[in-house]
């Protein structure tokens, strides 16, 4: 049954479990048709890939890897290293000015994935800011960077694996001014930050002869994700597509409305989000995630990551001491010393968990600020 719904329809089933670990998938996948159908096909089949692996509980991340070599107009992709191991494309429709793509996935979900080995890193964002205000004037969409960046919060609220959202901060943030990112950060309790700019929403006009003139609209943004702690750039990142505008020229439009997100330049922004969270899956899931002691009381304490991040009642948490200093050039340097004591999670809130230490004569050298870790053996 077709749902109006502001991401693309896409249907997902599995059809039949070929070995413990593994599954065959058949799912379709649509994209809107621009001037390339080799280019549809393209992201029509990603769509697939990124359902099943959501329907699989694989890592998403594994589509970034893959990405470049569904660019090859194939019936069957091979892969090796990866939880996707082979792709194979049964139907490709074009009706109506979409691509919808029919093919099988066989996935080989790893137990031992970055996002299922640690708690979710803290992500705050901050509101893209259009570089070149005047480009937003045709379809009067100056609200759209507010508008993108809920969006991108939303896309990681609903499908990131590795990060929790902790908001959208009103304060400006910049990779140059590191000392600020550091005290919003540690203010909205993340672990990194996101900033973001919108540099071009520039239209072009394509001049028909027998049809009415076709406008296309860019949307280039870049984006740098800074260390809570440091302040430090970890990851940067340009983006850029093209999508058809299709709203009058002197029409004004709302970038909140599902009119303007099931467009195929509000599809386009989508997609361009959903790269994003992809990107930052790929590159930053398997960076150790530091939630820290924030209280202390003898044989009890407490951490400032709870239920939002997959803190679980009974969890067994590994206790690392915070030795850093800084040196004799004025920067911190990090240090970090691993304790013999074991934590275990004894209740659970939101954002925070209360801990029970073992042994208990060790409680005594827990100090503010030290980190903990999911324990593994």
């Amino acid at each position: 049954m077709r749902k109006k719904i502001i991401t693309p329809l896409i249907a997902c089933m599995a059809l039949a479990t070929a070995t413990a670990n593994a599954a065959w998938y058949e799912v379709t996948g649509a994209s809107t048709i621009l001037e390339s159908k080799d280019q549809a096909r393209e992201r029509a089949l990603e769509d697939a890939v990124y359902q099943a692996l959501k329907y699989s509980g694989a890592d998403i991340a594994g589509l970034a890897d893959i990405r470049p070599y569904l660019a090859e107009s194939r019936s069957d992709y091979q892969f090796s290293g990866n939880e996707i191991r082979h792709i194979q494309v049964l139907e490709t429709k074009d009706r109506g000015g979409v691509m919808k793509l029919t093919a099988r996935i066989d996935i080989y979900p790893a137990a031992k994935a970055c996002h299922k080995n640690q708690y979710k890193k803290g992500l705050l964002l901050s509101r893209f800011d259009i570089v070149s205000p005047q480009q937003a004037a045709l379809g009067g969409i100056f609200q759209f960077g507010d508008d993108f960046t809920v969006l991108l919060q939303r896309q990681f609220e609903t499908q990131a694996q590795s990060f929790v959202v902790q908001g959208i901060t009103p304060h400006n943030v910049s990779p140059t001014q590191p000392d600020i990112a550091t005290m919003i950060a540690e203010d909205a309790g993340a672990q990194y930050v996101m900033i973001g700019s919108i540099t071009d929403m520039s239209a072009t006009i394509d001049q028909k002869v027998l049809r009415d003139d076709k406008t296309n609209r860019q949307l280039a943004l870049s984006i740098d994700v800074l260390d809570g702690k440091s302040g430090d750039v970890i990851y940067q990142n340009i983006y850029r597509d093209i999508a058809a505008w299709p709203f009058e020229r002197q029409s004004k439009v709302d970038t909140k409305t599902a009119r303007f997100w099931t467009s195929a330049y509000g599809e386009m922004a989508q997609r361009v989000s959903r790269n994003i969270l992809l990107d930052l899956e790929s590159n930053l899931s398997c960076r150790a995630t530091t939630p820290e002691v924030i209280s202390i009381n003898g044989q009890s304490g407490q951490i400032n990551a709870g239920r939002v991040h997959g803190v679980k009642y009974g969890d067994e948490l590994s206790l690392w001491h915070n030795a850093s200093f800084t040196d004799q050039y004025g920067v911190n340097r990090t240090q970090l010393k691993k304790s013999d004591m074991v934590l275990t999670v004894t209740r659970v809130y939101d954002n925070s968990a209360e801990i029970a230490v073992s042994p208990v004569e060790l409680g005594p050298s827990i100090q503010i600020g030290d980190m903990v870790t999911k324990h593994t053996l």
